[in-house]
């Protein structure tokens, strides 16, 4: 039997994962960053033991084709995520380390 505490670093874990494989790839500018965004928040907030969630993209690597847009990248990503089972919290998180796209356990509120 898992503790409530190992249940919310589960949960941050399998959310920031789906967001990361669930988002890569999709069109995106600096123009609709803002509501890609809200829209991923929104998303991911829906989920069980999500208490709060806050997803900023890095606008500078969104270089446009000739298309006007980009794709979205791992390592555009910085989220912040807190998930809460029971009276355990977690605070996780995605973003670039090192040119590489990293999700860290940072601690329990």
């Amino acid at each position: 039997m898992m503790t409530d505490r190992e249940q919310a670093a589960f949960e941050a874990g399998i959310k920031l994962g789906a967001l990361y494989h669930q988002f890569v790839g999709t069109p995106i500018s600096r123009e609709t960053a803002g509501s890609v965004e809200a829209a991923i928040e929104s998303a991911v907030a829906l989920q069980p033991f999500v208490e709060r969630i806050r997803v900023r993209l890095n606008r500078d690597l969104m270089a446009e084709n000739v298309f006007g847009y980009t794709e979205l990248s791992g390592l555009m990503f910085d989220v912040e995520i807190v998930t809460r089972v029971g009276e355990a919290a977690c605070r996780a998180a995605l973003r670039a380390e090192e040119g590489y796209p990293m999700m860290r356990v940072l601690g329990y509120p």
